[in-house]
């Protein structure tokens, strides 16, 4: 899972939906929702006559759109920018009040008046695409106002008191003025967490909050913070090296100086935070885990199955989709749970739990093993894709600050420039209750041929709009790394039964996402039928499952993209196999798949069928 967490509220590299900070206190979905544009009836005859006419007018006017809408998201998301390398915005932070959510869907909606201005008529297929994908983006936006998130800012897994501590190994410092910009950005983190207390007391009063107990796995976060010295915090970290211009002088001067924001400004914020959890959110707080328990619930949910997944199908629909693929993937395991010897799943996870060699005997290994695993799997990348990203890939701990409720090993993009390698971060709290039979697939999954490789051909990309080399449509971008898993067993690898056993079992995994998830949301399920259905169809280690039931409570909806998207790649594929026989080049069809960045699936779907219809015809000459 790719790892950048401001997304949830403020769409760090869009991994959401495709937008930028978007979500509506006002607004409701109503006020815009077809995804094909026509021009606004509104605009008067003066302003019909100013539209661009020539090919060449309307080309530029469509590239100022995309300029226009970039600069718009770098500056409302000054995480972002930073993440990405531009500095213009490191001693900000974001606004997090109900008036900057709603100025943010006036803006989105000001762009889509605008591009519905713009005839593409004779524009390239890249410039078409682009216009189509930014609508998608936008209209997505306007329709996210159903669930009113900015009312429920804040979880386990996302939220401010995480998102700042990871945004601190993000940053780079090669000047006192890198220095300077972060003690300023460290300075309004009280007024920002006083903007998120404040939207969940709304939430809470128009009838949105998330579960009580999800919350006491948050203020188990914040009070972490808060009982730290301040050295010992991670927004300490950028203290550990200095950058040789700054004299030992200066250096002492910002030691002190970041270590009285952490010790004056962010920690009181934080203990702050917390005494609001405790007297007043959590005792609120709903009891019920579905989303369906706060207001607008169900329709929330049914918004957010169709844009994590970027299709229309419903709840059931998706529900059922896992049933099946459940049913699938069943008797594959199980051939190999027999091969290994045992009889069913409840044996064979006993004997994995009593089995010493097949857990990690310490973070250091669990780290070795993942590097190998990526290491391996780079040689193999040319008879996979004919192009190799630029970006360098590490293996790295994760920090251990909120990784006891983080899931096994996540992934961090690089930056475009270079400053920073793409790292997959291995979480290393409880390493030695932690299997190893998953490792291998988690880190094809991860690194390459999966996140790594998708992410980083896509930042690199040239010729196109900045956003759309940052697009990161969940259900493409978890469908890849997914899909990516089995590419391992095709060049060779996953050697042992075991690894193949992690291998079935990550696909049984994702497919237990879709009947959990909508169970949840949807059919009111409890968390105990939650871990049930895992124990019931999985051997996965019991710290795992708990920690990926509470994901699913936390975050609506986004699990469910990993199994579809990867359902939908294998569905072409083998369309493109049937249609083109001997004559199919699984690196040609890879090339296809990543080389317009991501995509929502049925977008993904039309180009690949053209594709294959164009490959046809030159088999045909």
């Amino acid at each position: 899972m790719a790892a950048l967490r401001f997304l949830s509220a403020h769409a760090c590299l869009l991994l959401a939906a495709g937008t930028f900070p978007s979500f509506s206190a006002g607004l409701s979905a109503q006020s815009f929702k077809p995804r094909d544009l026509a021009p606004p009836p509104s605009h008067s005859v003066e302003q019909q006559a100013q539209k661009p006419q020539s090919l060449e007018e309307r080309t530029d006017a469509l590239n100022q759109i995309f300029r226009d809408y970039w600069q718009d998201t770098l500056k409302h998301s000054p995480e972002m920018a930073s993440t990405i390398g531009d500095k213009r915005y490191d001693d900000q932070l974001s606004d997090y009040s109900p008036r900057a959510y709603n100025d943010a869907l006036a803006r989105g909606q000001a762009f889509i008046e605008r591009l519905g201005t713009i005839d593409t008529a004779g524009m390239n297929d890249q410039e078409q695409l682009s216009k189509q994908l930014l609508v998608h983006d936008l209209v997505d936006q306007q329709e996210s106002s159903v669930c009113k998130p900015w009312q429920t800012p804040v979880t386990q897994f996302s939220g401010i008191q995480v998102e700042l501590p990871a945004l601190v190994e993000m940053l780079t410092f090669t000047s006192a003025d890198d220095y300077d910009h972060y003690i300023s950005r460290l300075n309004k983190v009280p007024a920002a967490m006083m903007q998120i207390s404040t939207d969940m007391m709304l939430g809470e009063q128009d009838g949105r909050s998330e579960p009580a107990y999800i919350m006491q796995k948050v203020l188990a976060q914040v009070n972490e913070m808060v009982a730290a010295k301040p050295e010992d915090t991670p927004f300490a970290r950028p203290l550990q090296h200095f950058p040789a211009n700054i004299s030992p002088q200066h250096q002492a001067e910002i030691r002190a100086a970041v270590l009285k924001a952490i010790r004056v400004k962010i920690q009181p914020a934080y203990k702050q935070f917390a005494r609001y959890l405790v007297s007043d959110y959590i005792p609120k707080a709903r009891k019920d885990p579905g989303i369906w328990a706060n207001k607008d619930g169900d329709a929330c949910y049914a918004y957010l199955v169709q844009s994590f997944t970027t299709t229309d199908l419903t709840p059931d629909q998706v529900y059922k989709i896992g049933e099946e693929d459940v049913a699938r993937i069943g008797p594959q395991l199980m051939a190999v749970v027999h091969q290994l010897g045992y009889q069913d799943l409840r044996s064979f996870h006993a004997a994995l739990v009593g089995n010493p060699k097949e857990h990690a005997q310490s973070g250091a290994q669990l780290i070795g093993l993942y590097r190998h695993y990526a290491e391996q799997m780079e040689a193999k990348l040319p008879e996979l894709v004919t192009k190799i990203p630029k970006t360098p890939l590490k293996v790295v701990p994760m920090t251990t600050f909120g990784s006891a409720d983080q899931v096994p090993a996540d992934y961090q993009p690089g930056t475009p420039d270079g400053s920073r390698p793409g790292w997959i971060r291995v979480n290393t709290v409880d390493a030695t209750k932690r299997l190893l039979t998953q490792v291998e697939p988690i880190a094809y999954h991860e690194g390459v041929p999966g996140h790594h490789l998708q992410i980083s051909l896509a930042q690199e990309l040239t010729g196109l709009p900045e956003f759309r080399r940052f697009e990161g449509y969940t259900a493409f971008v978890e469908g890849w790394a997914f899909y990516s898993e089995q590419l391992g067993k095709e060049v060779g690898f996953y050697r042992d039964p075991y690894s193949e056993y992690g291998l079935l079992e990550n696909q049984m995994w994702r497919a237990v996402r879709l009947v959990v998830d909508t169970g949840v949301h949807s059919k009111h399920w409890t968390r105990a039928q939650m871990v049930q259905y895992f124990h019931d169809h999985t051997a996965m280690d019991d710290i795992t499952i708990q920690e990926e039931v509470d994901r699913y409570i936390a975050w609506p909806g986004q699990a469910l993209a990993y199994d579809m998207g990867r359902l939908k790649i294998l569905e072409l594929r083998k369309e493109a196999q049937q249609k083109l026989g001997k004559n199919f080049d699984i690196r040609a069809f890879h090339d296809e798949v990543l080389d317009s960045g991501a995509l929502p699936l049925d977008i993904l779907q039309q180009r690949v069928e053209l594709w294959i219809a164009q490959q046809q015809k030159l088999v045909a000459k």
